[in-house]
């Protein structure tokens, strides 16, 4: 059977030492031998040796010597050994102890006094403590704080002993007084911890009675008041409020840690906005005072808490929170920014969008790591603030427009994309915006950024002179006609034999690229490098960026060309009065079109066009060739009013996002309601008052945090054993975040005692036992609750098993009952999550860890599929409902989820309706760690046939 013990260090088993070699060491006289040989002596009996032999000698040659460190492993090695017999009585050698422990407390060397209180601390014998309480009690006189200290834990441990207060009956009352006179913090720290453990109401008296003074007492006794102030407000509610102004007073602390722990207890107890008001404004003041990383993201963290329940309260300390984004690192920025996001209003908005503009006019000075990636998340949330506020965006737009060039390509998108939205969503601004873009078109280094800038300049280029400076821009970006020469590809033919190994380089570095439904399209690597490539010529008016990326063989980019010119001249067609100008842009377009396609179908590149594209590109030039107003109306009206259906969609499940988080429980019809109005005022302050005026209304309005209800906690309890076995036994599990706690109840069905009964668990998985169950005796028909600890290091499945081992007085062996099995669900550790496409592709393509899993079950409906699935993993559908609409026997969506240890779960389900109504297809989950694609993958095969 274990012992308990409270001392642990570490033992090399490779080379014990033997007995007797210890025994020599101590009778010699050499103190550093003596020293290695009590070290030996200890870490062997730690490991289960019991060495009795010793004991006489450490008494003989041990006990009188008065060296520091030897006297120090004597008190440890007493502290380790059994100080009583099988029947609990107090060994007969331990009087020399007792002694020697008299000896030591009245020793003329404090630090002697200081250890040997310190080890009375872990002594439970109330045998040896007794004779030795007067010298207890001397010591919390000693001239040396130390020694004053450690005398005051020696009082609490012996007063918390079960005949303790029989012992020291005036204890508390001794402290107390100790504690009026004393003048070192830490000794009163100790001492008022003291009154808080064992006697809670004079701790509480001395409070009161010195809540003047409180500011003035040093650090570490003002964080055992906020303790104290906690624990007594969680019974007695009523009582609060003259606690409040105390932790007000504290709020102007010197120390950051005591000040940290005032904001959290005040908000834990009070809801009055001006409790509420003054917690935020310190965590604010935190936010920038101080250095430390670790520090300013707890304290975000605080404040996220903080917007979730008092929103109203913080919309006010917007800009103390914005100023947080002076830090260098980046996770730091982001918290601040999702915090500031959700709290916008009207009222704030161009304060914080002008805040926001000045982050980003610094980016472009200096050349910090951190500039490009910081900048992308400036753009996204100056993008968030302006779609919710359009009056706004003007402020905004043109500076960032300047980016559309930048090295960092997802910056680049990010500006591009929020033009795009502005340009739809304000019509006041689309002239300027189309202006600023032609001016600037030639700086954008980025074939994705370029297709989207075009599709921009084909949809709103409606005016003549925008059509006629659109088509221009074009024309210069892409140089002048042919792309290449006759001798070029001459050149090039002649050189067959390394055009070949460069069309089998470029074949084989080809690679799938991500699209939006998450199927796959071939993409070129050698387009993908030539984005980033330094060799790629600056742009110009007389050296296109069009016409670098086209002859580094981007072809989609060369479709879009197309059809955006395409649509530049239908728009011509409307506007221009004079024919012959519109058939000569047209003709001018026609012969680049061409062109192209003599570029994608000659040997100069390394590889030719691809079908797509090459089709796309027929079918502008037929247009322009032969025009209709059935394709003209297509052409010119239908891409538009897709993209206006889609930012409407993304405005509806944003508001409908809003309106889910905004609902609130109400409060039961036979709930107490206490009326304001009736009750007396006498002797509150306005605190106090207000306090308990917002108790009352979240009282009314439902928003006291309750329990959960009884049905859910049912559903967590797990059955352990049988109805039929000796000890029946059962589980509530409570999962929270990193830790998984058990409270075990355990019946005695039998009309015996049982002894030594003792939990034993053992895990599978990344789940971890914290503590080693202790033994307990149980009466006949009676109960017993058992807690348990795991950690939690990863979300994947667990399982915790084990059995009960106990003792009966009839039988001399162990009876086992072996417990069933409690499965730990992956799906309490994740949660629906959002992101944007782009994000969902990057980490698509990042993650290595991949499990497929095929569909196989009995729904016949793809979309009545993906809400089981959905239902099923607890994640969040990315793709929108507009793109999952109608009957055409196919259905591909993407889902999303994070765990609570901040780990991504993607998943694609793509999904096909066979001829006999069947669905087929393949589920895939990505994520960075194996388990989480294992477990998800595992869930869904068990789930996925449609039952529960």
């Amino acid at each position: 059977m274990e012992k308990y013990c409270s001392l642990l260090v570490h033992f090399d088993k490779g080379t014990p030492a033997l007995a007797n070699e210890i025994k020599e060491a101590l009778q010699g006289n050499d103190v550093h031998a003596k020293i290695e040989a009590m070290k030996n002596a200890i870490m062997l009996m730690l490991n289960g040796e019991t060495l009795p032999q010793l004991f006489i000698t450490i008494v003989r040659y041990v006990l009188p010597s008065e060296d520091h460190t030897v006297q120090k492993l004597l008190l440890i090695y007493l502290e380790i050994i059994d100080k009583t017999d099988g029947k609990g009585r107090v060994l007969p050698e331990m009087i020399l102890i007792c002694q020697n422990l008299r000896n030591n407390l009245q020793h003329p060397n404090e630090y002697i006094r200081g250890v040997t209180l310190r080890f009375l601390c872990r002594l439970n014998e109330v045998e040896i403590i007794e004779p030795l309480i007067p010298s207890i009690i001397a010591n919390l006189e000693h001239r040396v704080p130390y020694v004053r200290r450690n005398a005051i834990l020696a009082v609490m441990s012996i007063y918390k002993l079960p005949q303790g207060e029989q012992l020291l009956a005036d204890a508390p009352e001794t402290i107390e007084k100790f504690l009026s006179t004393e003048q070192d913090p830490s000794a009163r720290r100790t001492a008022f911890l003291m009154l808080f453990n064992c006697a809670q109401d004079r701790a509480v008296n001395y409070l009161l009675s010195n809540a003047e003074r409180v500011l003035d007492w040093g650090e570490l006794l003002q964080m055992v008041v906020l303790d104290l102030i906690r624990k007594v407000c969680r019974t007695k509610k009523d009582e609060k409020g003259r606690y409040i102004k105390i932790i007000i007073s504290l709020l102007n602390a010197p120390s950051a840690a005591v000040v940290y722990e005032c904001a959290g207890t005040l908000v834990s107890l009070s809801s009055a906005p001006t409790a509420i008001k003054a917690a935020a404004t310190t965590y604010c003041q935190l936010l920038i005072s101080q250095s430390d990383n670790n520090v300013k993201l707890i304290v975000l963290d605080r404040l996220n808490e903080l917007k979730a329940s008092h929103r109203e309260t913080m919309v006010d300390m917007i800009m103390d929170v914005l100023r947080a984004l002076s830090s260098p690192n980046l996770d730091i920025c982001k918290k601040t920014l999702d915090i500031v996001l959700d709290l916008i209003t009207p009222r704030n908005v161009s304060e914080v969008v002008s805040t926001l503009r000045k982050e980003v006019v610094k980016t472009q000075s200096g050349e910090l790591e951190k500039n490009g990636e910081y900048r992308q998340m400036l753009i996204q949330a100056i993008h968030s603030c302006a779609v919710k506020f359009p009056e706004v965006a003007s402020i905004v737009v043109h500076l960032l427009m300047d980016f559309m060039g930048d090295s960092n390509v997802a910056s680049a998108m990010d500006v591009i994309v929020f033009v795009r939205e502005i340009v739809e969503t304000n019509p006041k601004l689309r002239v300027s915006i189309i202006t600023r873009l032609l001016d600037t078109f030639y700086q954008i280094r980025a074939a994705r950024v370029c297709t989207c800038a075009l599709w921009i300049i084909g949809e709103y280029c409606l005016s003549l002179s925008e059509i006629e400076s659109g088509i221009t821009t074009i024309k210069q970006c892409l140089g002048d006609l042919p792309f290449f020469s006759v001798s070029e590809e001459e050149e090039s033919a002649d050189s067959s034999k390394k055009n070949q190994q460069a069309s089998t380089i470029s074949v084989s570095s080809r690679r799938p690229a991500i699209l939006a439904d998450g199927t796959y399209a071939t993409q070129s690597a050698a387009s993908e490098n030539a984005f980033s490539s330094p060799t790629v010529l600056q742009g110009s008016h007389t050296t296109g960026n069009l016409r670098s990326l086209l002859l580094a063989g981007d072809f989609f980019l060369g479709a879009v060309i197309a059809c955006t010119l395409t649509k530049l001249i239908l728009r011509l067609e409307e506007v221009q009065p004079l024919k012959t100008e519109v058939n000569k842009a047209s003709t001018d377009v026609v012969l680049i079109l061409v062109a192209m396609l003599q570029l994608g179908q000659s040997s100069v590149l390394s590889h030719p066009i691809e079908n797509d594209s090459r089709d796309r590109i027929v079918i502008c030039i037929r247009l322009l060739c032969n025009t209709c107003d059935g394709l003209r109306s297509i052409w010119l009206a239908s891409c538009r009013e897709s993209f206006v259906r889609m930012l409407s969609d993304k405005k509806v499940r944003e508001t409908e996002e809003i309106k889910a988080k905004a609902q609130i429980s109400h409060s039961q019809p036979d709930d107490l309601i206490d009326f304001y109005h009736l009750k007396s005022r006498k002797g509150m302050s306005q605190l106090e008052l207000e306090d308990q005026v917002h108790d009352d209304l979240k009282r009314a309005t439902g928003e006291f945090t309750k329990d959960a209800d009884d049905a859910n906690k049912l559903n967590r309890i797990i059955q352990l054993t049988g109805f039929s076995d000796p000890v029946y036994a059962e589980a509530y599990v409570t999962l929270h975040h990193y830790d998984i706690l058990l409270d075990v109840t355990i019946i005695n069905r039998t009309k015996e005692t049982l002894q030594n009964l003792c939990l034993e668990l053992a895990t599978m998985g990344d789940l971890k036992l914290v503590e080693r169950p202790q033994n307990y005796t149980i009466a006949p028909e009676s109960s017993k609750q058992i807690k348990a600890n795991i950690k939690v290091s990863s979300t994947e499945t667990g399982v915790i098993f084990g059995n009960i081992v106990y003792e009966t007085s009839n039988v001399l062996e162990r009876n086992v009952v072996v417990l069933n099995d409690i499965h730990i669900d992956i799906m309490d550790y994740i949660s629906p999550a959002v992101c944007t496409d782009a994000a969902f592709r990057t980490m698509w393509a990042e993650f290595e860890w991949e499990n497929k899993v095929a569909i196989n079950t009995k729904i016949t409906d793809e979309r009545e599929f993906l809400d089981h699935i959905i239902k099923s993993t607890n994640m969040k559908c990315l793709t929108a409902p507009s793109a999952l609409e109608g009957e055409c026997g196919f259905l591909a969506a993407n889902l999303y989820a994070k765990s609570v240890f901040g780990e991504d779960a993607l998943v694609n389900v793509s999904v096909e309706k066979q001829t006999d109504s069947k669905l087929s297809g393949y589920i895939r989950i990505r994520s960075k760690t194996q388990g989480i694609a294992l477990s998800l993958g595992d869930k869904i095969t068990l789930k996925q046939k449609g039952g529960n």
